[in-house]
């Protein structure tokens, strides 16, 4: 009994002691001087790109005369803008196209009706709008501005060099009000997030432009996007 007891006692003891060294050993790994600090990089920028939705509904008894409606809308519409089409100033494709049944009171079909869609984009803003309002056989359903990738990726790096170098700053800054010399970065993570100030054209104002005047761009104003890059990390003051 003795003996049993006598090892209890030790298999206690040695797993008490395993305790406190995990404990000091846990308090020792932890890191000392610490701390967490963000800091951010903007740039604004005017938009350089512009896309414009045109599109058409046609409604009909039957499916295939609605949707041949919508291809012959479709074709003249394609007709007039691909010899404009130039790579980045301005991309031609098209969007939706489908057609749904009409149902009556009776809950039975009683016709179709369907859309089709066709999408100028590009950074050569006159020759967008000049394009759309040469198009008849659609008209413009939404306009909006946004930023190109050549100049989302430029004003990224503007913006990270500017959140990096304030965050060294505020680094130094705080090592000195702590009372330290100086710091070593521990951890850091760099993310991007664009800001796009969207100003679409006024639907009836780019409509009402088309029918008074012919062949007339369509009247359109950029806003501006700010590109943001934020810098996240931990120093450890020395």
């Amino acid at each position: 009994m003795k003996k049993f007891q006598t090892r209890t006692a030790l298999a206690a003891s040695a797993l008490l002691t395993w305790a406190l060294s995990a404990q000091a050993h846990e308090a020792a790994s932890v890191p000392a001087n610490v701390v967490q600090l963000s800091a951010t990089g903007q740039v604004e920028v005017a938009q350089d790109m512009l896309t414009m939705r045109l599109s058409t509904r046609r409604e009909a008894t039957d499916a295939n005369t609605v949707q041949n409606q919508l291809k012959v809308a479709l074709e003249q519409a394609l007709a007039l803008a691909r010899p404009q089409a130039r790579a980045g100033a301005l991309e031609v494709r098209t969007g939706g196209f489908g057609l749904t049944p009409r149902y009556g009171r009776d809950g039975q079909i009683n016709g179709w009706q369907g859309t089709a869609e066709l999408l100028l984009e590009g950074t050569d803003i006159p020759r967008v709008t000049a394009t759309a309002g040469q198009i008849q056989s659609l008209t413009v359903s939404q306009a909006y501005f946004g930023l190109s990738r050549e100049a989302t990726l430029k004003l990224e790096t503007e913006a990270q060099a500017q959140a990096i170098e304030r965050f060294k700053r505020k680094a130094d800054e705080v090592s000195k009000a702590f009372g330290f010399n100086g710091y070593s970065v521990r951890e850091v993570s760099v993310s991007s997030a664009d800001q796009p100030a969207y100003r679409p054209a006024p639907r009836m104002m780019a409509m009402e432009a088309k029918a008074a005047v012919a062949d007339a761009p369509v009247p359109v104003e950029a806003g501006k996007t700010a590109v943001t890059v934020m810098v996240n990390g931990a120093i450890q003051m020395k």
